[in-house]
């Protein structure tokens, strides 16, 4: 082989090697498989972190136009506080430029790179990306078919941004709810399951993670969370949409704020669901049977859980995996470790929370 080959041989054969070294081993599909390479690698960025970093790995703050400021999040990042960040409201350019610079932090500072997450249902999604393909709203979808198109182009949008974590489909049977309207596939059991379904399979085919929600069920309550504590009154009707969704791989539930009261098994005492042990822990891991990302809904402004003293630990002593929004991320950060002094079992459940999530950031391609 003369020279100029063995040039060009060696050149393709670093580009090859460097690629290979950056390119995703593992995607979504892996989540739930088990994979002795994929728990190894889970473990070895696990025992890199001390226990303040791992915890910080839960913490999903907001950015955006109605999010905290981009310098905030900034520090946070610097400070190794958060491990994502969700982007509310916003022009496409900025927040690839917010994403880029908190991405450019954590390369700089080696530290565990961040989930990036958006509500990008579609009747949300001309809000949420300001710039972006229109879509339309959830309940003018009516088929599979319809469903995919208009998922391919939001996962395109989320992907030219650099967001990985989608928080829809919404599962609420009622697109009359006043928190939930046409965000809701409309008002039949099966179709909203079906068209859910589908929602989340052409998600996650795509590599962007899904987010079934609000679980138990928001469609049937009267009310909106945001501004007041809302309730599910006797039976939880809206549950059993979860099965099969749950069955068919979803990497992601949402909790909300609704307190259930007059239901025996699962009354919350006073709590929101979010809080409560007895529906995430109970209903929603044990008996259900779900073993992916329990994320609480936003805890920073919603009068339903802004009531609540220290709502974050709740939600976490609950059994949330992600908290979304405190109102304070070092504060929450403290408090979580503060319990786990005193709280064994509490620590172990924080620590399985921690490798959940990092399973889950590198199956997405967060962490290569």
């Amino acid at each position: 082989m003369n020279r100029f080959f063995r040039l060009i041989f060696c050149i393709a054969l670093v580009s090859a090697t460097s690629y290979a070294q950056k390119a995703p081993k593992f995607s979504l599909q892996d989540f739930y498989t088990y994979s002795s390479e994929l728990e190894y690698t889970v473990d070895s960025i696990f025992n890199t972190l001390n226990d303040r970093q791992k915890v910080a790995q839960m913490i999903i703050t907001s950015g955006g136009e109605i999010g905290k400021p981009a310098t905030t999040v900034r520090k946070l990042a610097m400070q190794n506080a958060i491990g994502g960040v969700v982007y509310l409201k916003g022009h496409k350019q900025k927040h690839t430029e917010d994403i880029n610079a908190l991405n450019a932090i954590t390369t700089k500072n080696k530290t565990v790179p961040l989930l990036f997450s958006m509500d990008a249902e579609p009747s949300l999604f001309s809000s949420r990306i300001k710039g972006a393909r229109k879509v339309g709203k959830t309940i003018d979808i009516k088929t599979e078919a319809q469903s995919d198109s208009v998922v391919n182009i939001i996962n395109q949008e989320l992907r030219d941004i650099g967001v990985h974590h989608n928080y829809a489909p919404v599962l609420d049977v009622s697109p009359n709810n006043e928190a939930i309207k046409s965000r809701s596939y409309g008002d039949n059991k099966e179709d909203v399951v079906r068209l859910a379904n589908q929602f989340i399979k052409c998600s996650q085919e795509s590599g962007i993670i899904a987010t079934a929600k609000h679980f138990p069920g928001h469609g049937l309550v009267k009310g909106d969370t945001h501004k007041q504590s809302v309730y599910i009154d006797g039976p939880l009707q809206e549950v059993d949409n979860y099965k099969k969704i749950i069955e068919d791989g979803v990497l992601s539930i949402m909790v909300a704020h609704i307190t259930i009261k007059n239901n025996k098994e699962y009354d919350t005492g006073g709590l929101p669901s979010s809080c409560s042990p007895k529906i995430i822990t109970g209903l929603l891991k044990e008996k259900m049977g779900f073993r992916g990302v329990i994320i609480s809904d936003a805890l920073n402004i919603m009068k339903a859980v802004t009531i609540l003293d220290n709502a974050p630990l709740l939600a976490s002593k609950a059994g949330c995996d992600l908290i979304l929004m405190p109102q304070n991320e070092i504060k929450t950060i403290n408090a979580i470790l503060a319990e786990m002094k005193t709280d064994t079992a509490y620590k172990k459940q924080v620590m399985q929370s921690v490798k959940k999530i990092l399973r889950l950031k590198v199956c997405a391609g967060v962490i290569r």
